[in-house]
């Protein structure tokens, strides 16, 4: 019997290194990091100047920063897409020249409508351009260090927001708010630098799919070129699609016999190529799309817990950096001792990443569990941070937040790698970023809105030390389901392991019988 051989080659990634140049890549997301979110940590020292230079409320001041923080949430996704459609390396080099533009025509602004637009919406649209698809990058060349390496890359927000708050506070003094923001876009150019390090993961092997498309049905061979048993799902998905088709076809055929005796056997022919290319069409759409964006992300009830935490997490994690520095200078501590208590709280924010993100890569509890302890420590600190009045109650407030903050900080992208599957890491995250947009655009707006309304910068730290209690409701949520799909999948173990069991006592029963 003739039949139709069709040959497909697909390039399969192999296994992360975890190691090699994957280094460059932890250095290259370590200075990301920094340059993004460890910058707007330090921004607290702007937030004062801006504020007396243009004589706002502190909810007009805050705008900067939410909008800055909204934004890299929103466009998470599209760098997502982006970085599928083109490269890592050109997205986030392409980043790099946007955030510096940004800052630097925020220098020019003559009120704070330019600022949001500037200094919030186009240097935010650059960090989600820069960060995105260097934390994904990151995912995909470590795999048994994974922790330990996001660990070690969200440290350097800490530690360039130690170094970056004196030094912007060196510049001001020097150089006016407008002079320290030149600076830092000609700084953030460096951001260029780090996507040139973003060199793809090469270490692929060819897998082969050959399609045999016979009189009676559909069957599949799947054919690797080594004889490796890890196979990825691309050809594996296309063998169970074919014996699907292969028992719709061969069910069509008996259901139509009867009509077959009065119709064209040409026509029948023809309509079934017919719908098998339609189906075949719409199965390449829709792979082409779940590519660039995973939409069925939304349909898993996990993920969807996951990112409803990050959003009232979102709305207590920005607030504090934001007004450490104007509620320290509220309560007559000078300057640069104000900016001294950032340096703190980012020295053991360093500690806590580094100690907690090993911690999380032994094992000892899981990871979801570990999260929801700190979240809950970090909430109560933030609620107590009101009772500190002079600067070395501030310094000890400092710490004791640095510490958790960076414990919190440390494993929830790898958490987030646990819900969803490392395969699906890049849609997650642009899509969990996108959902807690909503949280970091409103919450410093709304500590400013209590801050304004109470004149007193303490109010802003209650609010968001509840929002971050709230937020570990929904973690300990997401822990009772993963418990239950452990729990129905053991049942099923089990049950199999019955049939086993079984079926040969059966059938040596059968045997005594006869």
């Amino acid at each position: 019997m003739n039949s139709e051989v069709k040959a497909q080659k697909e390039r399969v990634a192999a296994a992360a290194p975890d190691g090699g140049y994957a280094w460059f890549i932890l250095l290259s997301c370590f200075l990301v990091f920094g340059l993004t979110f460890g910058v707007i940590k330090a921004f607290g020292v702007f937030y004062v100047e801006i504020h007396r230079y243009f004589e706002t409320t502190a909810t007009g001041t805050s705008w900067i920063t939410s909008i800055a923080v909204a934004t890299i949430h929103v466009v998470a996704p599209v760098a997502s897409a982006l970085s599928a459609r083109f490269s890592h390396r050109s997205v986030v080099i392409t980043g790099g020249l946007i955030c510096s533009i940004g800052v630097v025509f925020g220098a020019f602004a003559g009120n704070l409508i330019e600022l949001y637009l500037t200094v919030g919406f186009l240097n935010g649209f650059g960090c989600a351009l820069t960060w995105t698809p260097t934390v994904t990058m990151l995912g995909l060349y470590f795999e048994k260090r994974r922790p330990v390496a996001n660990a070690l890359a969200s440290a350097g927000e800490c530690i360039l927001t130690f170094v970056l708050t004196p030094l912007f506070q060196l510049l001001i003094d020097s150089y006016s708010w407008r002079g320290a923001l030149l600076i830092l876009g000609g700084l953030q150019l460096n951001l260029c630098v780090c996507g040139i390090l973003l060199r793809p993961l090469n270490t692929t092997r060819d897998v082969t799919c050959e399609f045999k498309a016979e009189e009676e049905g559909l069957s599949l061979e799947l054919l690797t070129k080594d004889d490796s048993e890890q196979s990825k799902p691309s050809c594996l998905e296309a063998e169970a699609e074919a014996e699907a088709e292969e028992l719709r076809i061969s069910e069509g055929c008996d259901q139509g016999k009867i009509k077959a005796c009065h119709e064209d056997p040409e026509e029948i022919s023809i309509m079934k190529v017919q719908v098998s290319n339609n189906k075949t069409k719409r199965a390449e759409f829709r792979t082409k799309i779940l590519r660039y964006v995973d939409y069925t992300l939304i349909t898993n009830a996990r993920f969807m817990v996951y990112s409803i935490f990050g959003v009232f997490a979102a709305l207590g994690f920005f607030a504090p950096a934001l007004f450490l520095v104007p509620y320290a200078r509220s309560k007559g501590i000078e300057e640069y001792q104000s900016a001294a208590l950032m340096s703190i709280s980012a020295a053991l924010d360093l500690f806590g990443r580094v100690f907690f993100g090993w911690v999380a890569n032994l094992r000892l509890v899981q990871t979801v569990q570990q999260l929801t302890a700190t979240v809950i420590l970090l909430g109560t600190v933030l609620l107590l941070c009101p009772l500190a009045s002079s600067f070395s109650e501030l310094a000890a407030f400092s710490a004791a937040y640095g510490l958790v903050y960076g414990a919190t900080v440390a494993i929830h992208i790898t958490v987030l790698a646990e819900v969803v599957g490392v395969h699906r890491l890049g849609s997650a995250l642009g899509f969990f970023m996108l959902i807690r947009s909503s949280g970091g655009l409103l919450g410093p707006p709304i500590a400013g809105f209590f801050i304004d309304k109470m004149s007193d910068y303490g109010t802003g730290f209650l609010m968001a030390g509840v929002a971050l209690i709230v937020s570990a409701l929904f973690l300990l949520l997401l822990h009772q389901m993963n418990r239950r799909g452990q729990r129905s999948t053991t049942k099923n173990c089990d049950m199999r392991t019955d049939k086993m069991e079984q079926s040969p006592r059966a059938e040596t029963k059968e045997l005594d019988m006869t």
